[in-house]
């Protein structure tokens, strides 16, 4: 599917043909366009070569300081690459990474490795397979995320008649009619024949009040009289009742745009042999990481480096996956094998698979055409993860994309880089321990000096750092990865492993949505890995400086320090993963959503007051005023939202009255007003386009500093919790005693 790949940078270079970049790319192109390379033979010839003199490159051997030449050209080279802007430039920047990674992996088992005893081998060996398994993570990341696919909507034909028709479906099991109603209210808006547009409730929970709602408002509401299979089975039910020609779903806290089936359904009209096309999962709610360390839209949060690159780079090989919700799936290939997936918890990554074994395409547009609500609690989001992690162990286990028919090499890389980045649990954990190793009893993981690490190890480092962030900088920023898995990894590690040996063990978990957290409170139960960790490496770092007052000669002093700065690292990492732990207060159970809208205050006395909004939410709305009039908290008023030539207008009272900013709670709205509503804010075409990866760039220095001081504030927030806890005891005490 051909695609144009040519980006701004190729553009602007075009337009000042005289500049040395011009030049430049003119030679890549002209060399890359000649015939030659269109015979096999030729191709062949090409690979062989540049395969012999990558390992040639990589298994060189050379002096120490010949290796810190070489490290240190490659590396400037890096440098210099990363200020030209191009495609081209970021592979020759992922070349340059894989061949300073290469080359310290060859060196790491062919050098390093001669331990000679149990507890050297033990150590040594056990960050040896973490080493190769982040290697091997990291070369298959390079190939995912090289080059995005960047596939644009396709517009849909003039004739109306052609539209096929839809059936939405939204399943829902335990969560507030509350939250599932923007749902379905933005669904029955969205920009479709009416004719052929049927929106289901899939209620997994049985509720009347569900029922009742769906028959005032005229939607399909479908019930079963059992769970069986969980959200893969309460979809299959409503497959075998209804009949459209394409399916959407939508989590039932996935509010749609109404121009979603619009932005999605041409590639289907376009591609007879599409199955299905997925969208991102965008958030208007701050996830536990990004609300408890208020990184909220000022820093990617966990999930986007997924939607934002490598769903998109999954793209370019047809191995992008359906992700549960947000997506169009094209009803018989579905049925063709078998409806959604049912034997792993991970039901849509299975789905695909199921497909592309089948041989039939899948898509990803990174365009925002949903959004919903974050999980509210670090534990709810541990839960979650750990379900996705069994759900991937288990595909892995019996139905393994290295392995079985239907599938090209790029695609099953693809998926066996998604179901092995959940085997991060044990390697993480080597990494946050290994220099103890040495600290504590003197073990050498490294046959080797310190000197020699240095010079391998470091360019290593420096390189997948650079070219990462180069790639991924929209969507995720330097060493808040390590973060993330920090804070995952010892959750994720057991239930990882466990269903590699038996896959059907664990079963389905429904993650809570739209709760409350009355309080602010540290969460000791979650926290209690990243504190023994934090523990164990300063102790770690403690009995370093010791060692370095009884240090006898020069290797060992360098030996020392080498593994106290890994342990100060990893001393960082766990003191941010303690600070994540620390939830804060959320007393707004439909959080608001910040954007500007035109907007019109009309008082009862004829008055009106134009305005726009700063933020909206199911529940109300702050305006922000231009020309500031007093008004008391109380007042009733009425607020006119507008869209185009659209206008509703809704009842409310002012809850807060400040000098350029007012606060507003709607009355009672009727189920009419509540759909208009949704029409002129959530299911507008626009509205998540200005969140989705227009933060700056990463700077990794400026993300290093940014942990450092999350680092510094969760161990501030430990000694504050463990000395109100003192307190608490203390005073229990002294009540106990008085009253004896």
């Amino acid at each position: 599917m051909a695609t144009d790949h040519r980006t701004v940078a190729d553009t602007i270079a075009d337009q000042n043909p005289r500049s040395f970049e011009a030049r430049w790319r003119k030679q890549v192109r002209f060399l890359a366009d000649l015939s030659l390379w269109r015979h096999p033979v030729a191709r062949v010839l090409a690979t062989v070569i540049a395969a012999l003199l990558l390992a040639v490159v990589i298994s060189v051997p050379l002096s120490l300081g010949g290796q810190l030449v070489f490290a240190a050209g490659c590396f400037a080279a890096a440098l210099l690459l990363n200020r030209t802007p191009g495609r081209l430039t970021t592979l020759a920047m992922i070349v340059l990474s894989i061949t300073a990674s290469s080359r310290y992996m060859y060196w790491r088992v062919t050098d390093t490795v001669d331990f000679h005893n149990w507890v050297d081998a033990i150590f040594g060996f056990g960050l040896l397979l973490a080493e190769l398994y982040a290697f091997l993570v990291l070369l298959i990341g390079y190939f995912q995320t090289a080059w995005p696919l960047q596939r644009r909507p396709v517009p849909l034909p003039d004739d109306l008649d052609v539209w096929p028709s839809v059936d939405v479906f939204i399943p829902t099991y335990n969560e507030p009619l509350e939250v599932v109603k923007q749902t379905v209210f933005s669904a029955m808006q969205m920009d479709w024949p009416a004719d052929r547009l049927n929106v289901y409730v899939l209620d997994d929970g049985r509720r009347d009040d569900f029922r009742d709602f769906c028959a005032e408002l005229g939607v399909g509401y479908l019930r079963r009289g059992d769970n069986a299979h969980a959200k893969a089975g309460n979809i299959n039910a409503a497959l075998a009742v209804t009949d459209s020609d394409y399916v959407a779903i939508f989590d039932c806290d996935h509010i749609p745009t109404r121009s979603f089936l619009q932005v999605c359904m041409g590639w289907f009209l376009r591609d007879d042999k599409l199955a299905m096309l997925q969208t991102p999962h965008h958030f208007f709610s701050p996830d536990p990481f990004e609300k408890n360390l208020e990184t909220f839209h000022a820093m990617p949060n966990e999930g986007e480096l997924f939607y934002g690159i490598v769903q998109d780079g999954n793209d370019l090989w047809n191995a992008a996956f359906f992700c549960g919700s947000c997506a169009v799936i094209k009803r018989a290939p579905l049925m063709e094998i078998g409806g959604v997936a049912i034997e792993t918890v991970t039901e849509d990554a299975h789905t695909a698979l199921k497909l592309s074994r089948r041989g039939y395409n899948t898509a990803y547009l990174e365009l925002p055409q949903a959004a919903g609500l974050a999980t509210e609690s670090l534990s709810a989001h541990v839960g979650q993860r750990i379900r996705w992690a069994r759900g991937m162990a288990q595909i892995m286990r019996i139905d393994n994309p290295l392995l079985g028919p239907g599938l090209k090499w790029g695609q099953r890389l693809c998926y066996f880089n998604a179901m092995l980045h959940f085997f991060y649990g044990l390697p993480r954990l080597v990494f946050l321990t290994a220099p103890l190793a040495y600290l504590f009893f003197g073990a050498h993981v490294f046959q080797a000096t310190a000197a020699m690490i240095t010079a391998y190890a470091l360019p290593h480092l420096a390189h997948a750092s650079i070219t990462n962030s180069r790639i991924q900088g929209r969507f995720r920023y330097s060493f808040w990865n390590e973060v993330y898995e920090s804070v995952l990894a010892w959750y994720i590690m057991r239930p990882v492993l466990l269903a590699v040996i038996n896959p059907k063990l664990g079963k389905f978990n429904v993650t809570a949505k739209g709760g409350v957290v009355e309080h602010s409170y540290f969460d000791w139960s979650i926290a209690r890995p990243y504190l023994i960790l934090l523990i164990v490496n300063a102790l770690g770092f403690f009995v370093g400086i010791w060692r370095l007052t009884v240090a006898v000669d020069t290797v060992v002093l360098t030996t020392i320090i080498i593994n106290m700065v890994w342990t100060a690292y990893n001393i960082i990492l766990t003191s941010a993963s303690l600070a994540v732990a620390s939830e804060t207060r959320q007393i707004r159970s439909t959080p608001r959503v910040t954007v500007a809208l035109p907007a019109a205050l009309r008082f009862a006395d004829g008055r009106t007051l134009m305005c726009e909004t700063d933020d909206f939410s199911q529940n109300g709305v702050g305006l922000r005023v231009q020309t500031p009039m007093p008004v008391e908290p109380g007042t009733r008023v009425e607020v006119a939202l507008f869209r185009s030539d659209e206008e509703a207008t809704f009842p409310a009272v002012i809850t807060f009255s400040g000098a350029e900013r007012l606060g507003l709670q709607f009355e009672e709205l009727t189920l009419q007003q509540q759909a208009a509503l949704s029409r002129l804010t959530f299911a507008r075409a626009d509205v998540w386009l200005e969140f989705w990866g227009n933060r700056q760039h990463d700077r990794p220095l400026t993300s290093l500093k940014s942990v450092m001081v999350i680092g510094l504030r969760g161990i501030g927030q430990v000694m504050g919790n463990l000395l109100n806890i003192l307190r608490g005891r203390r005073v229990a005490l002294g009540e106990r005693s008085s009253s004896s």
